[in-house]
Order: structure tokens, then C-alpha cells, then sequence
């Protein structure tokens, strides 16, 4: 995978998020204590997070960088569409989907 590509993904990532939670690139580049046009600079291509500022942007997000990257060689895949449809759920719901997953794993013992 070339570099164009990873920066390309944690610039529509961004995006992505950002209009997820539905903020403006002002409000957020204030939000993280930054010059109001700080996240469109990174979204248009002149610029690019340092790393110290790419976990503010995740921890922003109330994402780890596991989760932020998850996504990455996986965009059409079934475990990308798991993973954005598992961040919306509460605790109850994860605790019901890690019993499922238990079941099947469980399944899986049985049937060799």
C-alpha cells in the first residue's frame, strides 16, 4: 500500500467521522484547540496531522487508533461494515453480540 493511500484514508477517515457527528471542520478545529481552518487544511491536502495530533483527533472522535485504522484494506469487507454498525451499540447490545459470538465459536468446537 503506497503512502498516497494511507494519507488519503486518515484524510476521508476524518471526514468520514466528522460528518458522523455531525460538526463542522470549524467548530472541530476549535474544539481541539486549533486555528478554525486546522481540520480543513488536513481534509483538502495541504497538511497532515502530526502523530501527538492524529491521537487528539482520535481521542476526539472517542475512538481508539485500533478503531480509527480498522477500516484500512478492508473497505468493502464485511468487517469493516461490522465494525461501524458495532460502535453504534450500548453495552447491552455488546454484551447480547459477544454471547452470540460465543455461540458460534461454541458451534464450531461441536461440529469437528
Amino acid at each position: 500500500m503506497s503512502d498516497t493511500k494511507y494519507i488519503n484514508f486518515v484524510r476521508t477517515r476524518i471526514t468520514e467521522l466528522r460528518v458522523k457527528k455531525d460538526v463542522s471542520e470549524h467548530k472541530m478545529s476549535l474544539d481541539l484547540d486549533k486555528s478554525g481552518s486546522y481540520i480543513r487544511g488536513i481534509t483538502s491536502g495541504a497538511s497532515m496531522p502530526s502523530v501527538k495530533e492524529l491521537f487528539n483527533i482520535i481521542a476526539y472522535f472517542n475512538m481508539t487508533p485500533v478503531d480509527f485504522f480498522a477500516p484500512l484494506g478492508t473497505e468493502d469487507g464485511p468487517y469493516s461494515n461490522i465494525c461501524e454498525r458495532l460502535r453504534s451499540l450500548d453495552n447491552a447490545d455488546l454484551d447480547k453480540v459477544s454471547t452470540f459470538l460465543d455461540w458460534i465459536a461454541e458451534q464450531k468446537k461441536t461440529a469437528k
